[in-house]
């Protein structure tokens, strides 16, 4: 199960292109944000993103990679709970993905099965009968969606990057995102154009991220700031162990 790491790729990937900025340290001043430079605002964004808690991410669109363009919804926490789907594009299916602590539980729908698992894909999707496939987060099998799923490698991502210069930074004029007034700042880098969409007010999280240039053509919104993921997960009655589905498989010829 490899969609889930491709899909969370687009997120990740835009964010730490555009927001790992000059990784100086930014002065908290009570100045308006709209008055700083384009640098200083991407760094205060970044900071301010990677002191969440917990947030909800949606990424859709591709890093032109020769990809179907996808979407990925999910909402996470930095204690590896996480819940919201993954799709691969029109027609190729997608997965429902919940975990709580050490229990993951997936739902991949009819196309997911007859795309991504052309031999015995019906046969997997037969014993779960529209059930949720179960298992433990520490399931080698389960190991992308376990890291689909945690906050803190996606942050890393970004801290990691943060002192990656490269580029030219530039501001634009305040822009609304969804009833939230933003000043975007554009990172240039080769054919890319990678612009952050900063609420100038409250913490100054990044609200969206674009990347357009080179074949690429992706977008990622966070919203849900220090939320908690919801707790809901499925009843047993909604599921199957994944022992049970996998180990269906119909023996090679």
């Amino acid at each position: 199960m490899t969609a889930q790491r491709i899909a969370t790729r687009v997120a990740a990937c835009a964010t730490v292109a555009v927001l790992a900025g000059a990784g100086g340290t930014v002065a908290q001043a009570d100045d308006d944000i709209e008055s700083l430079p384009a640098e200083q605002i991407a760094d205060r964004s970044r900071d301010a993103l990677l002191d969440v808690r917990s947030l909800h991410l949606r990424a859709r669109g591709d890093l032109g990679e020769n990809r179907s363009p996808m979407t990925v919804d999910l909402s996470l926490d930095r204690s590896g709970n996480c819940a919201g789907d993954v799709d691969l594009g029109k027609g190729k299916g997608s997965v429902e993905i919940i975990k709580r602590g050490d229990s993951v539980w997936l739902k991949p729908d009819s196309d997911f099965w007859k795309n991504q698992v052309p031999v015995g894909g019906s046969t997997f999707e037969s014993v779960l009968a529209g059930r949720y496939m179960k298992g433990s987060a520490s399931d080698s099998r389960l190991r992308p969606v376990v890291e689909a799923c945690d906050l803190d490698t996606f942050l890393q991502l970004v801290s990691d990057n943060a002192g990656n210069a490269a580029g030219t930074f530039t501001k634009g004029r305040a822009a609304s995102v969804d009833g939230v007034r933003t000043v975007p700042v554009t990172r240039t880098l080769g054919g890319q154009k990678l612009t952050a969409y900063v609420d100038t007010g409250g913490a100054h999280y990044p609200v969206r991220i674009t990347v357009k240039g080179d074949g690429a053509d992706a977008a990622v919104d966070f919203s849900g700031f220090d939320e908690p993921v919801p707790t809901a997960t499925p009843s047993k009655n909604e599921t199957v162990d994944v022992s049970a589905v996998l180990g269906r498989a119909p023996a090679q010829s």
